[in-house]
């Protein structure tokens, strides 16, 4: 069987994408090259706002209609929430967030037989992660692992703990078990992802939390860097950057979670913090991993904002001196809290500040990436174009040297100038 696979959302979709592909190759299938008709089609979408279950309708559509005679299976968030929308457009095979294994297993049957499946659970009765293989198709240089799904924050925009449910965590001899794994084949960077990686262990016997696997994994990576997928600011205390830093493993790069730099619309949101707490985390940060990167998202135009609202949100931002942001503006999702608020935003409006905080980000990026030059930075390198080798710093920079045959390798590199929001440097080791 040939096979097309489309993934739309978060990393841990881009995982879970992973891990199917694993299957699938391991059932004998394989990818169908570019331009050929597949037998198959994957759609693992995505459902965090409108507009990206209108980007996996369009996406369903249009692989379908590129491959005629295909089976058609699709999961994921979108899925989850509407099966029968998603059967409607084209869909042979409809599963939701939950059992990749099973959901390759009946799109398989579904391509010898042309049986129709749709097995969607109820997310809050999961009780047990699913394991599925770590690792990457795309080369042995990062990993990505999952250790945490579920989330239970419900903040008032968010539909994804109505999809993804409880909180189910992998339990640390596995990670371990998959760590001594993906060292073994030669990877050089694990990342540690989940869809609410601080709520890590909160299921499990003796409430391990993420301090605790980070250390385990960290124990048995060899020559393994451990990088973090997003944090939420109310998890890192004192003694958690303590403990992760001396690992000597832990990448200098948190992407921490803030979506608005004003009080009153975090509470709106339903944050779990305030900014006075939220700055608190990016100064233990930076006294625990000096000279780290901090990233963050950003939603501009929430229900009931003010335009002093987006003032004081600006000058947060600048106070914390990001090194990159992610910056949306507010999409309504219905199902949601945020969704039934009153004071709506135009569209025109949501852009606008989303335009003025981007140029506010950018500045910042701009000033991180400058201060870099002159550095000294590890670089895992990842690709090879036009006689350079790219790849990014432990800050998740992107960075060049002259030459090749340097894919999957972990150099020192004194950074010598910066060109087009890229660090050129050579290697010093």
């Amino acid at each position: 069987m040939k096979y097309i696979i489309s993934t739309l959302g978060c990393k841990v979709n881009q995982y879970e994408t992973q891990a199917m592909e694993t299957l699938l190759m391991a059932h004998g299938h394989e990818s169908a090259a570019p331009g050929e008709i597949a037998d198959a089609v994957i759609i693992n979408t995505c459902a965090v706002t409108a507009e990206s279950g209108r980007k996996s309708r369009q996406t369903i559509r249009r692989l379908r209609d590129e491959n005629p005679g295909a089976v058609v299976g699709v999961c994921g968030c979108y899925s989850q929430l509407d099966p029968a929308a998603a059967q409607s457009i084209g869909a042979d095979v409809v599963f939701g967030s939950a059992d990749r294994t099973g959901f390759v297993a009946a799109l398989e049957e579904a391509w010898k037989s042309r049986t129709p499946t749709v097995q969607v659970d109820r997310p809050f009765d999961r009780r047990v992660m699913e394991v599925l293989p770590a690792g990457a198709m795309g080369g042995r240089t990062r990993a990505m692992l999952k250790i945490q799904d579920g989330c239970v924050n419900f903040c008032s925009y968010c539909i994804i703990p109505y999809t993804r449910g409880r909180i189910c965590s992998l339990p640390i001899d596995q990670a371990v078990k998959e760590t001594e794994r993906l060292r073994d084949e030669g990877y050089r960077e694990l990342v540690l992802t989940g869809i609410e990686v601080a709520a890590y262990g909160s299921d499990l016997p003796g409430k391990p939390t993420l301090a605790d696997v980070i250390v385990a994994c960290a124990e048995v990576s060899g020559s393994m860097r451990i990088r973090l997928g997003s944090l939420e600011p109310t998890l890192v205390t004192r003694e958690f950057a303590q403990r992760t830093a001396a690992t000597g493993k832990l990448c200098r790069h948190f992407h921490l979670s803030m979506q608005s730099g004003c009080d009153r619309t975090l509470k709106a949101m339903n944050r779990k913090y305030d900014t006075a707490r939220y700055y608190e985390t990016v100064c233990i940060l930076r006294e625990a991993f000096p000279g780290c990167a901090i990233t963050t998202d950003m939603i501009t135009g929430f229900p009931g904002e003010t335009e002093a609202d987006q003032q004081e949100s600006l000058e947060f931002i600048q106070k914390c001196e990001f090194s990159g942001m992610h910056i949306f503006p507010y999409s309504r999702r219905p199902g949601t809290v945020a969704d039934k608020l009153p004071q709506q935003h135009t569209s025109a409006v949501k852009s606008a500040r989303a335009r003025e905080a981007q140029k506010v980000a950018d500045q910042m990026e701009e000033k991180f990436l400058q201060q870099s030059v002159g550095q000294v930075l590890p670089v895992l390198f990842e690709t090879e174009e036009d006689g350079f080798s790219i790849g990014h710093s432990d800050t998740y920079l992107r960075v060049k040297v002259p030459g090749t045959e340097l894919r999957g390798k972990l150099k020192n590199i004194k950074i010598s100038c910066l060109e087009a929001g890229v660090l050129v440097g050579e290697i010093i080791d």
